[in-house]
């Protein structure tokens, strides 16, 4: 509530503060409030900041000579498909313009559009559907991961598979960053998988919001990837994909074990590098809520992948094999722990580093503290 009334959800401000990626984790958040309390304040919190998230980082800035949904449609068919140029970022200055110098640390700062941010807003239009039965969240869903796609991708000149940009312009015509993110054909695989199977139940779903072939360029880009990391919000965002991909194999009937497997075996070796490196030991200034966060919050993924496993009703070596990997990951659960009891100290909550990310760090916070709005599909 205390994020609500500080970035304009609730209280009146003249400008609403919205950030994608914080907000995606509020909505989730509302969403497992409502379900865990049955107070419908909490559902109509998570309608609001969807649509207030749409009608700000949907459109140009207020600053930019350029008006309007960044899709270029019309006010009326904007409000109709307000993903269909994807959502700005949120960052406080303005993005960096064709022909002007390139700067690593400024571009942290500048507007634009993160491929990473919009899986995480897909995700979050999936929960709506699945909450509220709206099958319009399915079609905002589908049409952003089309625009994201898209956008992103690329074949370069010289080599014939695809390859993604880590950051484009707002317009999306030209690349901010040229890298590809680690676990950006990652997030987009399992994300679209996600997607397909709920419009798959849609039979209003029209067939131009099928994700095959989006599908099938991701499989491609994650053949023989490494996974491994020992950043802690890439650890957790991996342990987290695990558990999402998890679900769709084992409720929705897609066939990508091998992957799981996979991803859960990278977490373990990031998470040893990150136990032996022990950062955890610092005082507060000098860490990051929102990453060591990130890290809880899959450590509650691997949690609720355990029990998953669990209720699983068959007996197959398929079940015997994710247990074992489950079993190794569980003895790094204690990390979760830590975090949490640490970030729960009101003292803690005085240093710089808290302050200076307070919003992402709050949503965060309450992320790992009822993670299942986030966690499941």
């Amino acid at each position: 509530m205390e994020f609500a009334n500080r970035t304009g959800l609730v209280a009146e401000r003249a400008t609403p503060r919205r950030y994608l990626w914080t907000d995606a984790f509020a909505v989730c958040n509302y969403l497992a409030l409502s379900h865990q309390t049955g107070d419908p304040r909490y559902t109509q919190l998570a309608l609001h900041l969807v649509d207030q998230v749409h009608a700000i980082l949907g459109r140009h800035r207020t600053d930019d000579s350029r008006k309007g949904w960044i899709s270029g449609l019309d006010e009326q068919e904007g409000k109709l498909h307000p993903t269909k140029g994807g959502l700005r970022i949120g960052k406080e200055m303005s993005e960096r313009r064709p022909g002007d110098p390139y700067d690593e640390q400024l571009e942290w700062d500048r507007e634009g559009q993160y491929y990473h941010y919009l899986t995480k807003w897909m995700h979050v239009l999936n929960r709506m559907r699945r909450f509220t039965g709206d099958l319009t969240y399915t079609r905002w869903a589908i049409e952003l991961a089309k625009t994201a796609h898209a956008g992103f991708t690329y074949v370069p000149p010289f080599g014939d598979q695809k390859r993604m940009y880590w950051k484009m312009s707002i317009d999306l015509t030209y690349p901010l960053v040229s890298s590809m993110g680690h676990h950006d054909p990652l997030d987009g695989f399992i994300t679209y998988l996600q997607l397909q199977a709920t419009g798959a139940k849609d039979s209003q779903t029209s067939k131009a919001l099928d994700l095959s072939e989006e599908i099938t360029d991701m499989a491609t880009m994650c053949e023989g990837k490494s996974w491994a990391t020992d950043d802690p919000l890439g650890l957790g965002e991996l342990l987290s994909s695990a558990y999402k991909l998890a679900q769709l194999i084992l409720h929705e009937g897609f066939e990508h074990v091998d992957l799981l497997e996979i991803l859960l075996d990278a977490a373990r070796i990031g998470l040893l590098s990150y136990e032996r490196r022990n950062p955890l030991k610092l005082p507060s200034d000098y860490r990051l809520a929102f990453r060591e966060l990130g890290l809880s919050i899959g450590l509650h993924a691997i949690e609720k992948l355990r029990e998953l496993i669990r209720q699983t009703p068959y007996d197959s070596t398929m079940k015997h094999h994710l247990h074992a990997r489950v079993e190794r990951l569980m003895r790094y659960a204690a990390l979760g722990d830590i975090i949490e009891t640490h970030w729960l100290k009101p003292i803690n909550r005085h240093a710089d580093s808290w302050i200076a990310h307070r919003d992402i760090n709050m949503v965060m916070l309450a992320t790992s503290l009822a993670p299942e709005g986030y966690l499941s599909i």
